[in-house]
């Protein structure tokens, strides 16, 4: 009776899954085996191993790189203080709660503060530096996607923080160990899974960013989910952009499989 029971439990979440993640990637998968013209073909796959292609999933893997990177060197001692506050709660929500504004409120947010007259720029030329282009660069890709996706770093990162128990802490310290060696041999590697968790949890949508390329970066960053979107939007080869959908679908799984299963070195 139980087994029974929990099977009918059960229905929703596979009809879930069946409807909006295997449909999708299958529906996915369908179209990316017919060319521009709509003729059945292996085209497409020939054409994602180019140099164009190929480049365009280097920078985007290194984009998400550097993205995750600055994410976690900012989450963990930020999440590590949060951890000594008083009012922890109160901290982790103010940190939260710009992830519940939409993103492209954000971006547009964004384009006024690092824009040629924005705030930026003005405090720029009251201590004499001057105007600068800070808008549509790199760097401001960089620092609005870190800003986006920070809380989703720190937020794991506390969790384990927090199950952390002090009192191994203590032992480290007590047997005379710094706050380095502290640090690197009982409070990282003990809180590795908050960092893996993190790292996931920036890592993967970061790979497939378009939004913030094209308000941001003026295009000038091209990334895989930049490609997806001109290939389904401006070019209308929707057969192109679900190849590139699909490689995107398993680099995202080898990512999180590796990020699982990878073992923390010593």
């Amino acid at each position: 009776m139980q087994d029974r029971t929990r099977n009918i439990y059960l229905i929703p979440y596979m009809l879930w899954i069946i409807l909006f993640v295997i449909a999708p990637i299958a529906l996915i998968m369908y179209y990316s085996m017919f060319n521009i013209d709509g003729a059945f073909s292996l085209e497409n796959y020939t054409r994602f191993f180019t140099p164009v292609y190929l480049s365009m999933t280097f920078r985007s893997f290194w984009y998400a790189a550097i993205i995750t990177g600055v994410s976690l060197l900012v989450a963990y001692p930020t999440a590590y203080l949060l951890t000594k506050t008083e009012h922890k709660q109160l901290w982790l929500l103010l940190i939260i709660l710009p992830s519940w504004i939409n993103l492209l409120l954000k971006a547009y947010a964004f384009i006024g503060i690092l824009g040629f007259y924005g705030p930026v720029n003005s405090f720029l030329n009251i201590i004499g530096i001057g105007t600068r282009q800070i808008l549509f660069t790199d760097f401001s890709f960089i620092f609005v996607a870190v800003y986006i996706f920070i809380p989703y770093m720190i937020l794991p990162i506390f969790n384990a923080l927090e199950e952390l128990n002090p009192s191994l802490v203590a032992a480290a310290r007590d047997l005379g160990a710094s706050s380095w060696t502290t640090f690197r041999r009982v409070i990282f590697p003990l809180t590795f899974s908050g960092v893996k968790a993190g790292c996931r949890a920036v890592f993967i949508p970061a790979l497939s960013l378009f939004m913030i390329t094209r308000l941001i970066a003026g295009n000038r960053v091209i990334t895989l989910g930049t490609a997806i979107e001109q290939h389904f939007l401006v070019t209308q080869d929707w057969g192109m952009g679900s190849t590139i959908a699909v490689f995107l679908i398993i680099a995202m799984g080898l990512t999180m499989i590796l990020t699982e299963n990878g073992k923390r070195v010593n």
